[in-house]
């Protein structure tokens, strides 16, 4: 087991549910992810850098892309749900619609594959 799987086995009910599907909807545009922590959260990593986690508070559920970018550049598809530059929060009864899951994932792994450096044969 990893960080985010051993995270959601304390997670229960619709909670559990609604923050797994948010790592699958990850996974699945980025099946390279692996888990691992990203600023002291369970998270999926991309290349070594956060790339998602998904965590539950108190009165909400939040997605983390990791990036102060993201969100803002995807805001007018964000409106209903409350939102700053680096957190979105949400509920499992009004779940992120899975296309704005994936614009945001898709978005936060671009970001990541521009800072990688390109492997290439050595001359």
């Amino acid at each position: 087991m990893g960080d985010v799987t051993d995270y959601l086995t304390g997670v229960e009910g619709p909670d559990a549910a609604a923050l797994s599907h948010v790592y699958a909807v990850a996974l699945d545009v980025s099946p390279e992810a692996a888990e691992g922590h990203s600023y002291g959260m369970p998270a999926l990593l991309l290349h070594g850098k956060g790339y998602a986690s998904a965590l539950r508070a108190k009165d909400h559920l939040s997605v983390f892309p990791f990036s102060g970018r993201v969100l803002a550049a995807l805001g007018d598809r964000l409106e209903g749900f409350d939102w700053s530059k680096g957190t979105l929060r949400f509920t499992a009864a009004h779940p992120v619609p899975d296309e704005v899951l994936r614009a945001i994932f898709a978005a936060r792994r671009d970001e990541i594959e521009r800072t990688v450096k390109p492997r290439g044969k050595g001359i």
